[in-house]
C-alpha cells in the first residue's frame, strides 16, 4: 500500500482516463478535478472532499470513499464495483446513470437525489439516508436497506426484489407499480398491520 497523501488540496487537474490504482487519500479537498473514464483498484479516500468533480465514466473496484463529501459532482454513467462509501454525503450532484454492484454503502446520504434509472445491486445500505429521492425506474435488487430512511422516496416503477424493506413505511413513499417478490409483500403487509394466515 503507497503512503497516504494527507491534507492536500487538488485544483483544477485533468485526470482523465488516469489510472489510479491503489492511492491513498486522507482528508484531502478535490475542486473542478476531471476524473472522467478514470479507474481505481482498492484505492482509499478517507473523509476527502470533492467539489465540481467530473467522474463521468469512471470505474471503481474494491475502492473505499469513506466519510467523503460530494458536492455538485457529476457521476454521468459511473460505476462503482465492490466499493465501499461507509458515511459519505452527496449533495447536488448528477448521479445519472450510475450503476453500483455490491459493496458497502451504509449511513450514505442522499436526500432528494436523483436516482431515476439508477442501477444498485447487491449492496449494503443500511441506515442510508434516501429521504425525498427519486428512485423512479431505478433497479434496487438484493439490496440491505434495513434502518434506511425513505419517507417521502418515490418507488415508482423500481424494481426493488430480494432487497430489505423492514424501514419501509408504504404509506409515505410514491409506490404505483413497484415491483417486489412474495415474501416482502408479506412483510410490508405486515407493516401495516395485517395477520397472515
Amino acid at each position: 500500500m503507497p503512503e497516504p497523501t494527507e491534507d492536500a488540496t487538488f485544483r483544477h487537474e485533468d485526470w482523465y482516463g488516469e489510472e489510479l490504482g491503489d492511492r491513498h487519500f486522507v482528508r484531502c479537498s478535490f475542486f473542478h478535478v476531471d476524473l472522467t473514464e478514470a479507474t481505481s483498484q482498492g484505492a482509499i479516500f478517507d473523509g476527502c472532499t470533492f467539489g465540481n468533480v467530473r467522474f463521468n465514466a469512471s470505474r471503481h473496484t474494491d475502492s473505499a470513499f469513506t466519510r467523503c463529501t460530494f458536492q455538485r459532482c457529476n457521476l454521468f454513467e459511473a460505476e462503482f464495483t465492490g466499493c465501499k462509501l461507509v458515511g459519505s454525503t452527496f449533495a447536488q450532484c448528477d448521479l445519472r446513470p450510475l450503476t453500483v454492484a455490491g459493496g458497502d454503502w451504509s449511513f450514505v446520504a442522499l436526500p432528494g437525489a436523483d436516482l431515476r434509472g439508477v442501477r444498485i445491486t447487491d449492496v449494503r445500505m443500511r441506515e442510508v439516508d434516501l429521504t425525498g429521492a427519486d428512485l423512479t425506474g431505478a433497479t434496487v435488487t438484493g439490496v440491505d436497506l434495513s434502518a434506511a430512511q425513505l419517507h417521502s422516496s418515490r418507488l415508482s416503477k423500481a424494481d426493488l426484489r430480494g432487497s430489505d424493506l423492514t424501514a419501509l413505511d408504504p404509506t409515505v413513499v410514491e409506490r404505483a407499480r413497484a415491483v417486489i417478490d412474495a415474501e416482502q409483500a408479506v412483510v410490508i403487509a405486515q407493516a401495516l398491520g395485517f395477520e397472515i394466515r
